[in-house]
């Protein structure tokens, strides 16, 4: 490969690994929803796991990106579930809620008075979980990738499956890196939801808002052509997509107060 080969394919990387970062941010938040009833280190295990996951899972859709083109069913399941997720949450967050006893607030506790350890069962359901979101997304971000890596010539470094390997090389390090800022940016929403609890409404709002993007794609999908084909990919869904995004998180984040003032607050009501 030549120096202008090399230049070419590292800006491609680069261009990726900022739209894996965007791509990312709502995709953490969610992850960070799903693990954040278990306690700290059970939370740090389910996402590690999940990250573990995230890396066969994607490098595996790779080899079956043509296959996994068609299967929109895996979109629709996700939309569908993440929708269920923000309508059940919103709506136990608004209904009427009994005192909690004292017996029940401290079975939440641990004899140490910490949190108490979710059951192994919850914990590998938790994981199983933010799998298939992972799943879910995948499809999205493997797809944006592939598109931005098939415009590069050829490396003549060989083929893996039926990409070039220099093109296979440059989606997978995108893939990849987009994975481990995902990773991190799930720890920092966790410490957000758990430093300033009025946010879990936005977030909630956000993962519902997730979902409607997954049910555009599926949507604009070949096989059911709701939506224009090229609609989820457009300059004008993304401004809104993001756009509603910003501004939901953006009110959320100025409605709600750190956790020692809404204690206060609390205390004062």
């Amino acid at each position: 490969m030549g120096a202008e080969l090399i230049i070419e394919y590292l800006w491609v990387l680069a261009v990726l690994v900022a739209l894996e970062g965007l791509l990312a941010a709502d995709n953490a938040l969610v992850l960070a929803i799903m693990v954040r009833h278990l306690p700290e280190k059970q939370r740090k295990r389910a996402l590690f796991y999940g990250l573990a996951g995230a890396f066969v899972l994607r490098f595996g859709s790779l080899f079956v990106i043509s296959f996994l083109v068609d299967v929109w069913q895996v979109q629709a399941l996700g939309a569908i579930y993440l929708l269920f997720i923000s309508f059940k949450n919103l709506y136990d967050r608004f209904k009427p809620k009994k005192p909690e006893t004292e017996e029940e607030a401290l079975g939440k506790l641990g004899e140490d008075g910490e949190e108490q350890e979710a059951s192994p069962k919850e914990f590998w359901w938790t994981v199983v979980k933010v799998e298939f979101a992972d799943l879910a997304f995948a499809v999205d971000s493997i797809l944006a990738a592939v598109a931005l890596a098939v415009a590069l010539p050829p490396s003549g470094l060989g083929t893996v499956g039926s990409l070039d390997a220099g093109q296979f090389a440059v989606i997978f390090a995108g893939g990849m890196i987009g994975l481990i800022i995902m990773r991190f940016a799930a720890n920092i929403f966790v410490g957000l939801l758990h430093d300033r609890p009025g946010l879990e409404i936005a977030a909630f709002v956000i993962v519902g808002w997730v979902g409607v993007k997954l049910a555009v794609m599926v949507f604009a999908h070949d096989a059911i052509g709701w939506l224009p084909h090229e609609f989820p990919h457009s300059t004008l869904w993304k401004v809104i997509f993001y756009g509603v995004l910003v501004l939901v998180a953006l009110i959320g984040w100025f409605a709600s107060g750190p956790k020692k003032e809404q204690e206060k607050e609390g205390e004062h009501t």
